[in-house]
């Protein structure tokens, strides 16, 4: 039986991995930062998690998820999001009470969601995402904007384009959900089954729909920034001012709705404009879910957050034709010749690891030239060779790969000699 790879998932392969890792410590930095602290949450959780958190109307808890029942009869859902295990975490660790507020929390992981596969899309995928607990001030909108912006930035991308909206408080989406329902109404039976499902669960959600996306009552739709009451129209306001002191240009788009139920305020994506990079232009998205700490049961809590993903990153760093500068390089590679030798190179690049050196050395029993090739494939700056003879003298051979040079050193205290020409 040929046994392959699960449709949808893919393999990391070494020189993809240090891709993968550059990102990962580069977004770890920038969240050191910005203090951001990161949190691991189980790789699955109970189903309610995400049917109260993601939302029921939404295409991943109807559609998307991985869910299925354990040997205690329990539901169990793989994760197909972090926000919503974040909050449950947050409320069940009581972080409300801590000190510092707001709490700033970045996650990494994998994410499950059953979706057709497409270019840069996974139902096994990377989530990096931030979320911003305790604070209901226009200026942490902005800060996580921000912060998404400058992890994109930071890496070498150039085309892009945030679009942000607001989605209002309570009263103002009330507003707006009555007229969308009677806009749509007259005429949903021309809609699909999920708008027509979605009416008068959560008519905002049809808005996000890309079945009827080109519907002529799409266009007309009621627009949620002429219900915005003063409150929220100032609140937007000052994000944008925020965004605009910080020189983060952006495009307003009243049509910007998101995929979540949770969502209130400010929601915002950000848009890669590269050619080549497909039909599908989302890098990231995020926004404010002013509620959610309290359907999980916890005090009222306002919260922001954003969330990317790693596969879709890489692929507008290929699109935009970006190259990491990615360190490939080894510090030693020993070239043994003779048995007392081979043995001694095993404790000798030992003692070099354990000094902070990549060291590596042949153990395929090579000649000499296929062992310097060897060495040539690790890019190793430097080389040492140790013979039988050498080692009965103390002696140790160093060659300097990019010049050439060699020079003789006292075997017993080469570790330190080595640490000295590194320098």
């Amino acid at each position: 039986m040929k046994v392959q790879i699960p449709r949808g998932t893919q393999d990391i392969l070494p020189e993809q991995a240090a891709v993968w890792q550059y990102i990962e410590n580069v977004a770890r930095d920038l969240c050191r930062r910005y203090q951001y602290n990161e949190i691991r949450t189980p790789i699955f959780e109970h189903t309610e998690v995400f049917t109260r958190g993601v939302g029921e109307t939404t295409d991943i808890v109807q559609k998307e998820m991985y869910t299925f029942t354990d040997r205690g009869d329990r539901s169990i859902t793989l994760r197909p999001e972090g926000t919503a295990a974040v909050v449950r975490s947050f409320v069940e660790n009581k972080m409300f009470g801590w000190a510092n507020q707001p709490v700033k929390l970045f996650y990494n992981g994998p994410m499950f969601r059953y979706e057709r596969p497409q270019a840069g899309r996974f139902r096994q995928f990377v989530q990096f995402g931030v979320e911003a607990l305790g604070a209901a001030d226009p200026a942490i909108d902005a800060e996580v904007i921000s912060l998404a912006m400058n992890i994109y930035k930071q890496l070498g991308l150039q085309k892009l384009t945030l679009v942000i909206n607001s989605l209002g408080d309570k009263e103002s989406r009330t507003n707006h959900r009555e007229a969308l329902i009677l806009h749509f109404q007259p005429h949903i039976h021309e809609f699909c089954s999920d708008c027509q499902n979605r009416l008068e669960k959560n008519p905002l959600r049809i808005l996000d729909c890309k079945k009827d996306r080109d519907h002529e009552l799409m266009k007309t739709a009621p627009s949620i920034l002429d219900y915005l009451n003063e409150d929220s129209k100032n609140y937007f306001e000052k994000v944008l001012k925020h965004l605009e002191d910080m020189g983060i240009p952006y495009t307003v788009d009243a049509t910007l709705v998101r995929g979540l139920d949770y969502y209130n305020h400010t929601a915002f994506e950000i848009m890669s404009s590269a050619e080549g990079f497909g039909a599908i232009t989302t890098l990231c998205g995020g926004g404010r879910y002013n509620g959610l700490v309290e359907d999980f049961g916890g005090p009222e809590t306002p919260g922001i957050g954003f969330a990317l993903s790693i596969e879709r990153l890489i692929a507008a760093l290929d699109a935009e034709g970006v190259t990491l500068p990615i360190e490939k390089q080894s510090d030693l590679y020993v070239v043994a010749l003779g048995e007392a030798a081979k043995d001694y190179s095993v404790k000798l690049v030992n003692e070099a690891r354990l000094h902070g050196f990549s060291a590596d050395k042949d153990y395929g029993n090579r000649k000499i030239k296929a062992q310097f090739k060897a060495a040539d494939r690790v890019n190793a700056r430097f080389v040492a060779v140790l013979g039988d003879d050498e080692l009965s003298n103390n002696k140790i051979t160093l060659k300097d790969m990019a010049t050439g040079d060699q020079q003789e050193l006292d075997l017993h205290s080469f570790i330190e000699e080595f640490k000295r020409i590194q320098q």
